[in-house]
């Protein structure tokens, strides 16, 4: 028997896996895949957005809020598992928290890679989604730290001469970065101007380089858009529920704007045939024909 069909994710902090592909995990979710979370910070450096939040119990139990946060957006996208890689939030760059002990940004390289192969080897996904390595002006040093693990984990989970105490060895077949493609961008932007609504997006986001044309993969999310509203609503202290960012457009405009999660595959098959609207597309097994 093929083994069963996995998807595991690597995200830096709480909120992001809610920002990021919440309508994909939501929909394979749906179809029956196995859909995997690597959190791998606890996010104790976020700020509060919400203003409802913005209280001395909250403040003070930040990293435990956080993480009661997560569980409920994990549920909410459809995430059937969720493992913490263990480290404290890096904060910002050029910050204090940068140098804190237990950061994931001053973490040995090697520890932190073999956390991660640790839990690849666990969970046998196919397809892992994490971040380029170009991220615009969001240097987030978490982020990048995030891209910096995961590829030479995937590398590694499958070699049985590394570690074998982290367990049997497991060869991801596909890797894909995730992507907020400018045509998305785009189309909320417009959508707010046609409504008479002041857009959030000003000239900065168009000033950024477009990269779409190193698209490979778009997955349909029609049906399954709600999941990031879902998610990020779960992440009470970060989301302010006014936000017009992220709920300023109607809900059945929303929906019907770009109904798609774009990626870029970053490692598979050499043969594989571009551009693709499945992330686990040559993987699959061809459904049977019947006489």
């Amino acid at each position: 028997m093929s083994d069963p069909l996995c998807i595991l994710t690597v995200h830096a902090h709480p909120d992001d896996e809610a920002s990021k592909g919440a309508g994909t995990i939501a929909r394979y979710n749906a179809e029956g895949i196995r859909t995997v979370l690597v959190c791998c910070t606890g996010g104790e450096e976020g700020d509060i957005h919400n203003p409802a939040m913005d209280r001395a119990e909250v403040r003070n139990n930040i990293a435990a809020v956080r993480r009661a946060e997560l569980d409920r957006a994990a549920d909410a996208i459809g995430y059937q598992q969720v493992h913490m890689l263990g480290y404290r939030d890096s904060g910002m760059p050029d910050t204090e928290s940068n140098f804190h002990t237990d950061c994931f940004a001053a973490a040995p390289l090697d520890e932190a890679v073999d956390r991660l192969v640790a839990l690849l080897r666990l969970e046998r996904p196919q397809v892992v989604v994490t971040y380029p390595d170009e991220q615009g002006n969001y240097r987030h040093p978490d982020h990048l730290r995030v891209h910096e693990i995961t590829h030479p984990a995937v590398e590694k989970a499958a070699d049985p001469a590394h570690r074998p105490e982290l367990g049997e060895p497991w060869a991801v077949t596909k890797t894909y970065y995730s992507s907020w493609s400018r045509a998305r961008i785009r189309a909320r932007h417009e959508a707010f101007l046609e409504l008479g609504l002041e857009s959030p997006y000003d000239e900065k986001w168009f000033s950024r380089p477009d990269t779409d044309d190193q698209i490979t993969t778009r997955v349909s999310i029609e049906g399954f858009v709600n999941a990031r509203s879902a998610g990020l609503l779960a992440h009470a202290t970060q989301i302010d529920p006014e936000s017009t960012f992220w709920f300023g457009l109607p809900a059945e405009v929303e929906e019907s704007l770009h109904p798609i999660d774009d990626y870029r595959l970053a490692r598979g098959p050499e043969l594989v045939h571009l551009p693709e609207d499945d992330l686990f597309a040559g993987i699959r097994q061809p459904e049977p024909v019947h006489p």
